[in-house]
């Protein structure tokens, strides 16, 4: 008689109903929640564009995309969408599919500039192959420049940004305006990518994503002839900055913002919202940094979340908002798509 075979049956059912609660928790882990913004505040893709009318694409972090028919130029130009592994434990590169995928959903092939609102990963690593293939300056700090050399974009393609001088791009006028990075709580974190804020040599990926400093944080006013912005691309501020500047539509980064203290959300608001006074609101750095650019748009990974929580806060401090300010339409972007900005 075998008496072997139930202890080998039930130690096979213990395995797999371990394998399958694994598996499940690997699944939500890494899983991707929605987003923490209203659904309702996304705006339609435009079906006709009017002659001579400032378009807007938004690919997700900071990338937009900005047009007048004439002139095209995109702000940071990322696309890779590295793993949380990556990131956190590896070395990460520009991931040249996702570069390709990204620009040939904005339709754009040629471009007069790139500009990276800071030099961390998620705004400024691809930010030199995008300039390649499109013909673009780079625009940006001396950290974003010298992530621009370690790729090996030509120095006559590097531009170095200084505060508060506007720079014109046919019918665009930029100035940007040295600010302040969204504030890590965490200490570590706030000496590694805020306070060590340079990169004093060519950087050359494969690299950590820690290698990608802050260098300067800049936020952009873009005029034109049709209408104004200003994007904010990072949840920070400087007290007072922003007084007397005017804009008719404000983006406004509300990245992390959840993970920070009610006061530096009310803060953050008045400083930015509040001082400028637009007539439009679009939310941009509330989506996944890792989640894929050939997918919609999703919350963060929900491991994420055990190292800098605040989903639900942050869609909460938006509503609260956008209750407070009825007046004010509060908007996000389509993946990919041209949107009117001004007719």
């Amino acid at each position: 008689m075998n008496t072997q075979r139930p202890i080998i049956s039930r130690s096979a059912t213990v395995l797999a109903v371990l394998v399958l609660i694994l598996a499940a928790a690997w699944g939500y882990l890494f899983g991707y929640p929605a987003p923490p913004v209203d659904p309702a505040w996304e705006v339609a893709a435009a079906d006709t564009i009017p002659e001579g009318a400032v378009v807007v694409r938004y690919a997700g972090t900071s990338t937009l995309l900005f047009d007048d028919g004439d002139t095209a130029f995109m702000l940071d130009g990322w696309f890779s969408r590295p793993p949380p592994f990556s990131v956190l434990f590896g070395k990460i590169e520009p991931d040249m599919e996702a570069i390709r995928y990204g620009l040939e959903a904005m339709e754009v092939d040629k471009l007069a500039a790139v500009i990276p609102v800071h030099s961390h990963y998620d705004h400024a690593m691809d930010s030199p192959e995008v300039a390649m293939r499109t013909g673009a300056v780079v625009y940006g700090s001396e950290a974003t420049a010298n992530i621009c050399r370690g790729w090996g974009l030509a120095e006559e393609r590097i531009a170095i940004l200084s505060d508060r001088a506007p720079f014109q791009l046919g019918a665009f006028v930029i100035t940007p305006i040295e600010s302040k990075h969204f504030q890590f709580n965490d200490p570590e974190m706030v000496e590694t990518m805020l306070t060590q804020s340079e990169i004093s040599d060519p950087l050359v990926p494969p690299a950590s994503a820690f290698d990608y400093k802050l260098g300067k944080a800049y936020v952009l006013l873009i005029e034109h002839p049709r209408g104004s912005a200003l994007v904010i691309g990072s949840a920070g501020f400087v007290p007072g900055q922003l007084e007397g500047i005017e804009a008719d539509v404000v983006f406004a980064g509300v990245g992390g913002i959840g993970s920070q203290t009610a006061g530096y959300r009310e803060q953050y608001w008045a400083e930015t919202v509040d001082t400028v006074k637009p007539e439009r609101l679009v939310l941009i750095h509330w989506d996944s940094l890792t989640g894929p650019i050939d997918q919609p748009m999703s919350g963060e990974v929900r491991i994420a979340g055990f190292l800098a929580a605040g989903a639900e806060e942050t869609e909460a401090f938006l509503k609260a908002k956008a209750a407070e300010n009825p007046d004010l339409p509060f908007q996000t972007l389509p993946r990919f798509a041209p949107v009117v900005l001004f007719p």
